[in-house]
Protein backbone atom coordinates (compact mmCIF):
# COMPACT_ATOMS: atom_id res chain seq x y z
CA UNK A 1 0.00 0.00 0.00
CA UNK A 2 1.55 3.64 -0.92
CA UNK A 3 1.82 5.57 1.82
CA UNK A 4 0.64 9.49 1.69
CA UNK A 5 2.23 12.39 3.87
CA UNK A 6 0.61 15.31 5.24
CA UNK A 7 2.15 17.83 7.68
CA UNK A 8 0.70 19.42 10.75
CA UNK A 9 2.68 21.87 12.55
CA UNK A 10 1.86 23.47 15.66
CA UNK A 11 4.03 26.88 15.18
CA UNK A 12 6.29 25.71 18.47
CA UNK A 13 8.42 28.63 20.66
CA UNK A 14 10.91 27.07 21.92
CA UNK A 15 13.51 28.68 24.37
CA UNK A 16 14.81 31.50 23.20
CA UNK A 17 12.64 31.86 20.14
CA UNK A 18 9.91 34.70 19.05
CA UNK A 19 6.46 33.98 17.78
CA UNK A 20 8.32 35.73 14.62
CA UNK A 21 10.09 33.05 14.60
CA UNK A 22 7.88 30.44 15.31
CA UNK A 23 5.77 31.49 12.46
CA UNK A 24 8.77 32.38 9.60
CA UNK A 25 9.52 28.30 10.59
CA UNK A 26 6.04 26.93 10.14
CA UNK A 27 5.70 29.23 6.70
CA UNK A 28 9.02 27.21 5.60
CA UNK A 29 7.76 24.14 6.59
CA UNK A 30 4.57 24.46 4.32
CA UNK A 31 6.99 25.73 1.37
CA UNK A 32 8.93 22.70 2.00
CA UNK A 33 5.99 20.29 2.32
CA UNK A 34 4.74 21.57 -0.95
CA UNK A 35 8.49 21.06 -2.65
CA UNK A 36 8.78 17.65 -0.83
CA UNK A 37 4.83 16.66 -2.71
CA UNK A 38 3.29 16.08 0.15
CA UNK A 39 -0.20 16.42 0.23
CA UNK A 40 -1.72 18.62 2.62
CA UNK A 41 -0.50 21.23 5.21
CA UNK A 42 -2.37 21.86 8.35
CA UNK A 43 -1.57 24.16 11.43
CA UNK A 44 -3.48 23.87 15.02
CA UNK A 45 -5.05 26.02 17.27
CA UNK A 46 -4.01 27.21 20.71
CA UNK A 47 -4.62 29.62 23.03
CA UNK A 48 -3.23 31.17 25.93
CA UNK A 49 0.36 29.21 25.62
CA UNK A 50 3.62 30.81 25.80
CA UNK A 51 4.50 27.63 23.83
CA UNK A 52 2.55 27.94 20.79
CA UNK A 53 1.63 30.73 18.25
CA UNK A 54 -0.85 29.25 16.41
CA UNK A 55 -4.32 30.80 17.82
CA UNK A 56 -5.97 31.97 14.94
CA UNK A 57 -5.85 29.48 11.81
CA UNK A 58 -7.82 30.91 9.78
CA UNK A 59 -5.70 34.07 9.71
CA UNK A 60 -2.34 31.63 9.23
CA UNK A 61 -4.26 29.24 6.60
CA UNK A 62 -4.66 32.53 4.74
CA UNK A 63 -0.70 33.38 4.95
CA UNK A 64 -0.36 30.17 3.87
CA UNK A 65 -1.86 29.82 0.97
CA UNK A 66 -0.23 32.98 -0.48
CA UNK A 67 3.18 31.62 0.43
CA UNK A 68 2.16 28.44 -1.67
CA UNK A 69 0.88 27.49 -4.74
CA UNK A 70 -0.26 23.89 -4.81
CA UNK A 71 -0.32 22.17 -1.39
CA UNK A 72 -3.41 21.79 0.26
CA UNK A 73 -4.28 24.10 3.78
CA UNK A 74 -6.15 23.37 6.71
CA UNK A 75 -6.78 23.90 9.52
CA UNK A 76 -6.07 21.02 12.74
CA UNK A 77 -8.30 21.70 14.03
CA UNK A 78 -10.64 24.47 14.62
CA UNK A 79 -12.34 24.18 17.87
CA UNK A 80 -15.72 24.45 16.98
CA UNK A 81 -16.98 24.22 20.56
CA UNK A 82 -16.21 28.30 21.03
CA UNK A 83 -17.60 29.24 17.78
CA UNK A 84 -20.60 29.70 15.60
CA UNK A 85 -20.95 27.19 12.65
CA UNK A 86 -21.97 30.30 10.58
CA UNK A 87 -18.80 32.21 11.25
CA UNK A 88 -16.72 29.33 10.49
CA UNK A 89 -18.34 28.58 7.82
CA UNK A 90 -17.91 32.10 6.32
CA UNK A 91 -14.39 32.17 7.21
CA UNK A 92 -13.58 28.71 5.28
CA UNK A 93 -15.78 29.93 2.52
CA UNK A 94 -13.84 32.82 2.30
CA UNK A 95 -9.91 31.24 1.94
CA UNK A 96 -11.85 28.27 -0.09
CA UNK A 97 -12.44 31.48 -2.84
CA UNK A 98 -9.15 32.72 -2.45
CA UNK A 99 -7.52 29.30 -3.18
CA UNK A 100 -9.70 26.77 -5.02
CA UNK A 101 -9.68 23.30 -4.33
CA UNK A 102 -6.67 23.72 -1.47
CA UNK A 103 -9.01 24.51 1.59
CA UNK A 104 -9.51 21.72 4.59
CA UNK A 105 -11.63 22.22 7.54
CA UNK A 106 -10.53 20.18 10.38
CA UNK A 107 -12.75 20.30 13.26
CA UNK A 108 -12.10 19.35 16.91
CA UNK A 109 -13.70 18.91 19.76
CA UNK A 110 -10.81 19.64 22.49
CA UNK A 111 -10.28 22.96 24.32
CA UNK A 112 -7.73 24.30 22.48
CA UNK A 113 -6.48 25.74 25.95
CA UNK A 114 -6.99 26.16 29.47
CA UNK A 115 -10.37 26.95 31.18
CA UNK A 116 -9.67 30.65 31.22
CA UNK A 117 -9.14 30.70 27.75
CA UNK A 118 -12.45 28.91 27.26
CA UNK A 119 -14.04 31.27 29.37
CA UNK A 120 -12.91 33.65 27.49
CA UNK A 121 -14.14 32.69 23.79
CA UNK A 122 -17.46 31.38 25.02
CA UNK A 123 -17.77 34.77 26.62
CA UNK A 124 -21.58 36.15 25.45
CA UNK A 125 -22.32 32.53 24.21
CA UNK A 126 -25.54 30.71 25.91
CA UNK A 127 -26.02 28.20 23.41
CA UNK A 128 -25.38 24.69 24.54
CA UNK A 129 -25.25 22.84 21.19
CA UNK A 130 -23.40 19.65 21.06
CA UNK A 131 -20.65 19.23 18.74
CA UNK A 132 -22.52 16.98 16.67
CA UNK A 133 -24.94 19.43 16.39
CA UNK A 134 -22.35 22.10 15.71
CA UNK A 135 -20.76 20.13 12.76
CA UNK A 136 -24.38 19.49 11.01
CA UNK A 137 -25.03 23.02 11.25
CA UNK A 138 -21.27 23.71 9.77
CA UNK A 139 -21.69 21.28 7.06
CA UNK A 140 -25.03 23.10 5.77
CA UNK A 141 -23.57 26.48 5.48
CA UNK A 142 -20.67 25.46 3.65
CA UNK A 143 -22.36 23.62 1.30
CA UNK A 144 -25.62 26.43 1.35
CA UNK A 145 -28.32 23.59 1.94
CA UNK A 146 -30.25 24.82 5.00
CA UNK A 147 -33.64 23.35 5.15
CA UNK A 148 -36.73 25.37 3.95
CA UNK A 149 -38.02 24.83 7.32
CA UNK A 150 -34.99 25.94 9.55
CA UNK A 151 -35.58 29.07 11.30
CA UNK A 152 -32.72 30.64 9.32
CA UNK A 153 -34.03 29.48 5.95
CA UNK A 154 -32.52 31.68 2.90
CA UNK A 155 -29.22 32.45 5.05
CA UNK A 156 -26.01 31.95 3.07
CA UNK A 157 -22.60 32.07 4.31
CA UNK A 158 -21.01 34.19 1.74
CA UNK A 159 -19.14 33.71 -0.42
CA UNK A 160 -20.40 30.46 -1.90
CA UNK A 161 -16.95 29.30 -3.67
CA UNK A 162 -17.21 27.16 -6.24
CA UNK A 163 -15.56 24.23 -4.60
CA UNK A 164 -16.33 24.13 -0.94
CA UNK A 165 -13.46 23.22 1.96
CA UNK A 166 -13.26 19.77 3.27
CA UNK A 167 -14.38 18.76 6.36
CA UNK A 168 -12.91 16.35 8.61
CA UNK A 169 -13.69 15.36 12.32
CA UNK A 170 -10.93 15.35 14.47
CA UNK A 171 -10.25 13.07 17.31
CA UNK A 172 -8.58 10.76 19.43
CA UNK A 173 -10.57 8.04 21.11
CA UNK A 174 -13.38 5.62 19.64
CA UNK A 175 -16.34 8.02 20.52
CA UNK A 176 -15.13 10.76 18.05
CA UNK A 177 -14.74 8.01 15.70
CA UNK A 178 -18.67 7.56 16.47
CA UNK A 179 -19.36 11.27 15.57
CA UNK A 180 -17.32 11.57 12.11
CA UNK A 181 -19.10 7.80 10.83
CA UNK A 182 -22.88 8.99 11.93
CA UNK A 183 -22.14 12.46 9.74
CA UNK A 184 -20.43 10.29 6.93
CA UNK A 185 -17.15 12.54 7.11
CA UNK A 186 -13.82 11.95 7.25
CA UNK A 187 -11.85 11.26 10.34
CA UNK A 188 -8.51 11.82 11.45
CA UNK A 189 -7.57 9.89 14.46
CA UNK A 190 -4.90 11.78 16.61
CA UNK A 191 -2.30 9.00 17.87
CA UNK A 192 0.20 11.59 18.69
CA UNK A 193 -2.25 12.99 21.34
CA UNK A 194 -4.29 9.94 22.76
CA UNK A 195 -0.74 7.33 22.65
CA UNK A 196 -2.33 4.02 22.57
CA UNK A 197 -2.27 2.31 18.51
CA UNK A 198 -4.70 -0.43 20.24
CA UNK A 199 -7.31 2.71 20.44
CA UNK A 200 -6.38 4.34 17.17
CA UNK A 201 -7.21 0.71 15.59
CA UNK A 202 -10.52 0.42 17.30
CA UNK A 203 -11.26 3.61 16.63
CA UNK A 204 -10.62 3.68 12.71
CA UNK A 205 -12.83 -0.24 12.75
CA UNK A 206 -15.38 1.90 14.47
CA UNK A 207 -15.29 4.11 12.00
CA UNK A 208 -15.75 1.84 9.27
CA UNK A 209 -18.10 -0.05 10.44
CA UNK A 210 -20.71 2.54 11.51
CA UNK A 211 -20.03 4.86 8.38
CA UNK A 212 -23.10 6.22 7.19
CA UNK A 213 -23.25 6.34 3.23
CA UNK A 214 -24.84 8.28 0.78
CA UNK A 215 -24.21 8.91 -2.74
CA UNK A 216 -21.13 10.24 -2.96
CA UNK A 217 -19.56 9.22 0.43
CA UNK A 218 -17.04 6.67 1.57
CA UNK A 219 -15.47 6.68 5.06
CA UNK A 220 -11.84 7.75 4.75
CA UNK A 221 -9.54 7.54 7.53
CA UNK A 222 -6.21 9.58 8.39
CA UNK A 223 -4.09 9.12 11.32
CA UNK A 224 -2.15 11.91 12.88
CA UNK A 225 1.43 10.98 14.53
CA UNK A 226 4.44 12.31 16.12
CA UNK A 227 7.67 10.93 13.51
CA UNK A 228 10.91 12.00 13.93
CA UNK A 229 13.53 11.09 11.42
CA UNK A 230 16.98 11.26 11.91
CA UNK A 231 20.58 10.36 10.69
CA UNK A 232 20.62 7.70 13.34
CA UNK A 233 18.93 5.50 15.88
CA UNK A 234 20.70 7.36 18.68
CA UNK A 235 19.92 10.53 17.37
CA UNK A 236 16.40 9.96 17.00
CA UNK A 237 16.72 8.55 20.65
CA UNK A 238 18.26 12.27 21.76
CA UNK A 239 15.60 14.54 19.52
CA UNK A 240 13.35 12.91 21.08
CA UNK A 241 14.62 13.83 24.65
CA UNK A 242 12.74 13.71 27.73
CA UNK A 243 8.90 14.59 25.92
CA UNK A 244 5.88 13.70 28.21
CA UNK A 245 2.39 13.59 27.51
CA UNK A 246 0.13 14.54 30.78
CA UNK A 247 -3.41 13.43 30.83
CA UNK A 248 -5.85 15.35 32.92
CA UNK A 249 -9.15 13.39 33.60
CA UNK A 250 -11.53 15.51 35.08
CA UNK A 251 -14.74 14.25 36.97
CA UNK A 252 -16.97 15.37 34.12
CA UNK A 253 -15.26 11.69 32.04
CA UNK A 254 -13.73 14.29 29.59
CA UNK A 255 -9.83 14.21 29.04
CA UNK A 256 -7.21 16.61 28.31
CA UNK A 257 -3.37 16.16 27.33
CA UNK A 258 -1.23 19.04 28.03
CA UNK A 259 2.86 18.47 27.75
CA UNK A 260 4.30 19.96 30.54
CA UNK A 261 3.18 18.97 34.17
CA UNK A 262 3.50 23.03 34.45
CA UNK A 263 0.43 23.20 32.22
CA UNK A 264 -1.55 20.29 34.33
CA UNK A 265 -0.81 22.22 37.25
CA UNK A 266 -1.89 25.98 35.73
CA UNK A 267 -4.88 24.05 34.54
CA UNK A 268 -5.69 22.50 37.94
CA UNK A 269 -5.58 25.83 39.29
CA UNK A 270 -8.13 27.35 36.99
CA UNK A 271 -10.52 24.31 36.43
CA UNK A 272 -13.12 23.95 39.86
CA UNK A 273 -13.86 20.35 38.61
CA UNK A 274 -12.13 17.80 40.73
CA UNK A 275 -9.61 15.71 38.40
CA UNK A 276 -6.46 13.55 38.83
CA UNK A 277 -3.36 13.06 36.97
CA UNK A 278 -1.76 10.72 34.59
CA UNK A 279 1.83 11.10 32.93
CA UNK A 280 2.18 8.80 29.87
CA UNK A 281 5.15 8.55 27.59
CA UNK A 282 4.24 10.24 24.22
CA UNK A 283 3.68 7.85 21.42
CA UNK A 284 6.77 8.52 18.68
CA UNK A 285 7.58 6.63 15.87
CA UNK A 286 11.36 7.02 15.17
CA UNK A 287 14.19 6.33 14.36
CA UNK A 288 16.69 6.23 10.83
CA UNK A 289 14.80 6.79 7.54
CA UNK A 290 14.60 2.56 7.12
CA UNK A 291 13.44 2.46 10.71
CA UNK A 292 10.40 4.95 10.30
CA UNK A 293 9.18 3.47 6.78
CA UNK A 294 9.09 0.07 8.26
CA UNK A 295 6.96 1.35 11.17
CA UNK A 296 4.81 3.41 8.98
CA UNK A 297 4.30 0.39 6.60
CA UNK A 298 3.44 -1.42 9.54
CA UNK A 299 0.64 0.79 11.15
CA UNK A 300 -0.76 1.36 7.43
CA UNK A 301 -1.20 -2.22 7.26
CA UNK A 302 -2.62 -2.81 10.37
CA UNK A 303 -4.91 -0.16 10.36
CA UNK A 304 -5.35 0.00 5.80
CA UNK A 305 -5.02 3.70 6.75
CA UNK A 306 -3.03 4.80 3.77
CA UNK A 307 -2.71 8.70 4.73
CA UNK A 308 -0.52 10.08 7.67
CA UNK A 309 -0.77 13.30 9.00
CA UNK A 310 2.86 14.27 10.34
CA UNK A 311 3.66 16.52 13.25
CA UNK A 312 7.64 17.19 14.41
CA UNK A 313 8.37 19.45 16.73
CA UNK A 314 11.94 19.10 17.47
CA UNK A 315 14.60 21.46 17.91
CA UNK A 316 17.20 22.93 15.85
CA UNK A 317 15.26 23.79 13.24
CA UNK A 318 17.09 22.44 10.86
CA UNK A 319 16.74 18.67 12.42
CA UNK A 320 12.90 19.33 11.90
CA UNK A 321 13.70 20.00 8.60
CA UNK A 322 16.70 17.10 8.08
CA UNK A 323 13.22 14.66 8.85
CA UNK A 324 11.07 15.57 7.14
CA UNK A 325 13.46 15.69 4.11
CA UNK A 326 13.94 11.84 5.72
CA UNK A 327 11.03 10.90 5.59
CA UNK A 328 10.40 11.91 1.96
CA UNK A 329 13.37 9.75 1.04
CA UNK A 330 12.44 6.60 3.04
CA UNK A 331 8.82 6.44 1.46
CA UNK A 332 10.19 7.73 -2.10
CA UNK A 333 12.04 4.29 -1.66
CA UNK A 334 9.29 1.55 -0.75
CA UNK A 335 9.04 -0.72 -3.12
CA UNK A 336 5.37 -0.71 -5.55
CA UNK A 337 4.25 -3.96 -4.43
CA UNK A 338 4.44 -2.22 -0.72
Amino acid sequence: MAITISVLDQSPIYPGETPEEAFLHTIKLAQLSEQLGFRRFWVSEHHDSGQVAGSSPEVLISHLLAKTERIRIGSGGIMLQHYSPYKVAENFNVLASLAPGRVDLGVGRAPGGLPRSTQALQQGSFEPSSLTDKIIELEKYVHNRLEEDHPLAGLKAGPIPGTPPEIYVLGASVASAEIAAGLGLPYVFSLFINGDQAVALEAIETYRNNFETSPGKEPRAIIALSVLAAETEEEAKELAGAHKLIRINLASGKTLTVATREQAEEFTRQSTEDYTIEEREPEITKGTKASVRQQLLALSSASGVDEFIVTTNVQPFDKRIRSFELLHEALAEVPAEA
